[in-house]
């Protein structure tokens, strides 16, 4: 008899097996014996990400330099990505938490008992240790990416760096700030390069690379980890939450509330392509590019 016929049973159908064979065991001794066996309860991993691409190294060295040098002279580098859209309202919320008692919530995830979907697109200041968040309440689109970061950067209140001329956006090959969006490359230049006359370097993870991305560990793990087991149950519970969020090592965290509508499925015309000033990089030319201000 095979291992995989005999572990694919429950501890109960397995005694009933061994029943059928006339041993006599019962459930808790069999636990005991399979545990000694060195065999566990375990769920499938998803750590199998497929061949991975022959430029993956080198773009993560290329990465790793360019921001070294540009935070050594002083350039703002930001990491960006959206997180984990969410329905608000009173419905469970993956982790736990210390409390008397568990929040009740709905025993099913219907939208139409949710305000909204909530749809954050956060931005990462490596330099400060700061995260903005921007909470969209429409579509996670290239458009409403560039104009986080835009907002991001026109906030008067945000840290300053010693040059400015220049951003350095570090981002996932995928979402709405995919590599392979024309949308995405034309928004940035319009609501950034264009607009505050500033040259945007973009440098993007390789495909199923994201967790290597600063923004997943340093920001939205901590934010994951504040709300844990807590419903989302409005809006502004979940900025409080975004808002409250620290570490030991000194994040602050800003929130905002977008509820400007982004609409899916723009598209860019060949001319309006051709009119970008996007300029290549000549390592991994598909993963790296730079958008200049385009002469008034």
């Amino acid at each position: 008899m095979s291992d995989q016929k005999w572990t694919r049973h429950s501890l109960r159908q397995l005694a009933t097996s061994l029943q059928a064979q006339e041993y006599v065991v019962g459930r808790s001794t069999i636990r005991r014996l399979l545990k000694q066996l060195n065999y566990r309860l375990l769920a499938n991993r998803p750590d199998l990400l497929g061949p991975a691409h022959p430029d993956r190294d080198k773009q993560f060295r290329y990465i790793r330099r360019l921001k070294q040098l540009f935070l050594q002279a002083g350039y703002p580098v930001i990491s960006v990505d959206a997180k984990k859209k969410d329905l608000i309202g009173n419905f469970k919320n993956s982790g736990r938490s210390w409390a008397k008692t568990a929040p009740k919530v709905n025993a099913h995830d219907f939208k139409q008992d949710s305000l909204g979907r909530a749809v954050p697109y956060g931005i990462y200041d490596l330099s400060h240790n700061q995260g903005y968040v921007y909470v969209g309440t429409s579509a996670d689109t290239p458009e409403f990416a560039a104009y986080a970061i835009a907002q991001w950067w026109a906030d008067p209140k945000r840290p300053r760096f010693e040059r400015e001329d220049k951003l350095l956006i570090l981002c996932d090959a995928g979402g709405s700030n995919n590599c392979r969006y024309w949308l995405w490359k034309q928004q940035v230049q319009c609501q950034l390069a264009d607009q505050f006359g500033i040259e945007v370097i973009i440098c993007h993870y390789p495909k199923g690379a994201s967790k290597w991305n600063p923004i997943e560990h340093r920001l939205f793990g901590q934010i994951s980890r504040n709300w844990a087991g807590q419903p989302l149950r409005t809006f502004e519970m979940m900025l409080d939450y975004i808002r409250s969020t620290t570490t030991q090592t000194g994040l602050t965290v800003k929130a905002f509330l977008v509820e400007r509508v982004f609409t899916k499925g723009l598209k860019v015309s060949l001319s309006e392509r051709q009119s970008l000033h996007l300029i290549r990089r000549r390592v991994c030319p598909n993963w790296n590019y730079v958008l200049k201000p385009r002469p008034l």
